[in-house]
């Protein structure tokens, strides 16, 4: 409960980060934008708004995500996250059609950007701030998983090379006094940004149409179950995410000679370890005695046979009682 609350507040205070970051670089953008005119400025400042507007969706998300399971949403609330994710791409694509317009019409009728020192010196100090910020949001998803933070750091990422850009083209554009660089940066960084809304929009719809878990989580959590000595074999493993909470089926065998009891008591043990491996996991076990057909999922690749690893642990286990 204690790792569960710590996540909560890391996510609060993730979002509330972002919200506030965006806010400061989009009053100083709007500042160089008008300063300077630059289409490439304004593609940073379309961005930020952007960014601010997702983070403030991500603000409600997480913590829409965090509510308790209700009598209406047994299995809580989780899926906001993903939600507003699909959300923030949408924001992305919509804001990347209209920089590329704005960067077609410069390029038609070019206009020479003035103050370009301004415009430099935001960008500079928007790309200092948001190293800032991306660094914290990747320790906060190392340590909760939340897929809107993860996605609120990408775009914040993505943020870097517009800044880069934005500072690329005013140079070139001051150093030989043509104003096409501007606008032809501007329409590279709305492309970006186009790519930067696919992208987000997949990891969104991966979680929402509930996605395994990645191999190496699902080798993982085969693994915690094989090290309780009287598990003898684990299949039908299922797994998926919504927002914070991990959901976790899987189906242990055992020897069929054993109590009811003792069956119960291993199945909690092999619980227990998974909950300490993944705290934030919802886990369900099912108990087969060893031996029974039943149908089984025929999904590639195969699940390996484990129980000669299992048997192993099961005489290893008696000859230590022995002793």
């Amino acid at each position: 409960m204690k790792r569960a609350a710590e996540a909560e507040r890391l996510r609060a205070r993730a979002t509330a980060a972002s919200v506030g970051v965006a806010a400061i670089l989009i009053v100083a953008k709007l500042g160089a934008w008008l300063a300077t005119g630059s289409v490439a400025l304004l593609s940073s400042l379309i961005d930020s708004l952007l960014d601010a507007a997702a983070s403030i969706l991500n603000l409600f998300a997480v913590r829409q995500a965090t509510v308790p399971a209700d009598r209406e949403h047994r299995f809580g609330h989780g899926k906001a996250e993903p939600l507003a994710v699909l959300g923030q791409s949408a924001f992305l694509a919509g804001g990347a059609v209209l920089l590329i317009a704005e960067a077609v019409q410069r390029l038609i009728r070019p206009v020479a950007v003035v103050n370009t020192r301004a415009g430099i010196a935001v960008s500079v100090f928007s790309i200092v701030v948001t190293i800032g910020l991306v660094l914290y949001q990747r320790s906060v998803v190392r340590r909760t998983g939340s897929l809107a933070i993860g996605a609120d750091e990408l775009h914040y990422r993505g943020d870097l090379l517009v800044n880069l850009a934005v500072i690329a083209a005013l140079m070139l554009g001051n150093w030989l006094q043509t104003p096409f660089f501007d606008p032809l940066f501007g329409a590279a960084i709305g492309l970006w940004i186009l790519y930067a809304a696919a992208r987000v929009a997949g990891l969104s719809l991966r979680e929402l149409m509930d996605r395994e878990l990645p191999d190496g989580e699902r080798d993982n959590i085969r693994a915690i179950v094989r090290r309780q000595p009287e598990v003898l074999a684990v299949h039908d493993l299922r797994t998926r995410v919504a927002g914070p909470t991990a959901f976790i089926q899987l189906h242990i065998e055992m020897d069929g000679d054993i109590t009811l009891a003792r069956a119960h008591q291993i199945s909690d043990a092999v619980e227990a370890r998974l909950q300490e491996a993944y705290p934030h996991a919802e886990i369900i076990i099912h108990q087969d005695p060893e031996g029974v057909e039943e149908a089984r999922q025929g999904f590639p690749p195969p699940e390996a046979d484990n129980r000669p690893r299992a048997r192993e642990n099961i005489e290893r286990t008696e000859r230590a009682q022995r002793c």
